[in-house]
């Protein structure tokens, strides 16, 4: 999986941190608050949108009153505690960080949350030791499945992208990264779990945790991969 790359390139939520389960509950609430009640179809609706593209989309869907910005402030609010003190990373990751720093393989994240729940999860689990750029879909033109945000992360990275790797768990992240020219390994979530035939079908490799690449216990070995896909 990681022959010829020099960088690998992490979608954040449900991917390199397990925060999808928040976002459920912040959003039946943010819509109780106002009357209203989520669709069952909102979060596959809004899959791959950049946080302002999610708050045009929800500002018109509901007719809401408050401007785009000041939606993304309420969620930002809502969300922060949560980033700060209760997100960890998906099983193995951090070990697979490491293991990619020690070999000089670079990382960055490519995401469509917020710069500021980004940079509250990133203090938390400390991700400055390997993380060297952080890329949200808010700061280029069109949110996944767009490859404008992993694009822009290769760019900033220094690194083409037949050379870079990415990890996503939704499908509309996984075609970002093909369109993009990336190898893509889906990555198991809860969360996504109806979608894991899609998921599987998309992308290059699929693992159920970053165990399936690397264990600290095989140092000096390649990962074993859970389900390596034809591209």
């Amino acid at each position: 999986m990681l022959k010829n790359i020099r960088s690998v390139i992490f979608d954040l939520d449900g991917t390199l941190v397990d925060s999808m389960w928040l976002w459920h509950d912040i959003d039946v609430e943010f819509l109780e608050q106002r009357g209203l009640t989520l669709p069952e179809t909102y979060q596959h609706d809004i899959e791959g949108m950049s946080f302002t593209e999610t708050a045009v989309y929800t500002r018109e869907l509901f007719h809401l009153s408050e401007s785009v910005e000041e939606l993304k402030e309420i969620w930002n609010r809502m969300a922060i505690e949560k980033y700060t003190y209760e997100v960890p990373f998906k099983p193995g990751a951090e070990e697979f960080l490491k293991h990619c720093k020690k070999q000089g393989i670079s990382a960055g994240i490519a995401t469509s949350n917020s710069r500021e729940l980004v940079a509250a999860v990133a203090k938390s689990l400390h991700l400055d030791r390997y993380i060297q750029e952080i890329v949200t879909a808010c700061e280029v033109k069109h949110g996944k499945p767009a490859p404008d945000v992993y694009l822009e992360a290769a760019e900033r990275l220094g690194v083409k992208p037949e050379h870079c790797l990415v990890f996503e768990d939704v499908p509309m992240g996984i075609m970002a990264g093909k369109n993009a020219g990336m190898r893509v390994c889906a990555v198991e979530d809860k969360f996504s779990s109806a979608q894991r035939q899609e998921k599987q079908a998309l992308a290059d490799y699929y693992i159920h945790s970053y165990y399936d690449i690397f264990s600290p216990s095989q140092e000096a070995e390649p990962g074993i991969f859970m389900a390596a896909l034809d591209a």
